[in-house]
């Protein structure tokens, strides 16, 4: 366990994320923390698809926490980050999804509705792995009427397959596979291949607006 509890180059340990570990894990035991903390990172850091995928400070822990938003990599690693500072063991997981609710601009952007390498958080409590998606906070499901995902560190929170209205909303397509920090050069290079024009925004992915279809 000991390469998931420490710092890595994306899941890394700052002064402010210990900071905002100790602000958040809240609770008597280590169940209770993760929870403590999904719910400040799936809430505190709001969620936002347009990011420059071409710079490091997208996938790393420090500078979501600092920028206060992320996409789902991004929240993910700096879940990870907090459970190490508060010492639960942590590692980053990947899957590819369909997204039935994506917006128009975006499913334009990333080339339909199949994003790969969707990041998730992986938390070792009470003996076992369990998954803990901190995507989509609150503000962004309703907006949406997207069902807001819950976590209570027994249950694997993994998003829901259909919305508040009954669409279907997010297929599992393929499991990537578990890590201890961030792939990244493996990430930019599936990016490069199924979503190039989204990966080639560069700096102009700011001028674009994540709005409900």
């Amino acid at each position: 366990m000991n390469e998931f509890l420490q710092p890595g180059r994306y899941i890394d340990s700052t002064r402010e994320i210990r900071d905002f570990a100790e602000k958040h894990s809240s609770g008597k035991d280590a169940r209770e923390k993760a929870v403590s903390l999904y719910y400040a990172v799936r809430d505190e850091i709001r969620y936002n698809p347009f990011l420059d995928c071409s710079t490091d400070a997208i996938f790393r822990a420090s500078d979501v926490l600092a920028a206060g938003e992320g996409f789902c990599i991004g929240k993910a690693a700096l879940l990870a980050a907090c459970a190490r500072a508060a010492r639960i063991p942590a590692r980053v997981g990947f899957a590819d999804v369909r997204n039935h609710l994506t917006s128009p601009r975006l499913a334009e952007l990333v080339g339909g509705d199949v994003y790969v390498y969707h990041g998730y958080t992986e938390l070792h409590i009470d003996g076992r792995w369990v998954k803990a998606t901190p995507a989509f906070n609150v503000e962004l499901c309703r907006r949406f009427r997207v069902k807001p995902l819950e976590f209570d560190g027994r249950e694997d929170s993994i998003f829901h397959p259909f919305d508040e209205d009954e669409r279907r909303h997010m297929e599992y397509l393929r499991e990537r596979g578990v890590f201890a920090d961030v792939p990244v050069a493996e990430i930019r290079a599936a990016f490069r291949v199924a979503h190039p024009r989204w990966f080639s925004l560069g700096g102009d992915a700011r001028q674009e607006a994540f709005t409900p279809g």
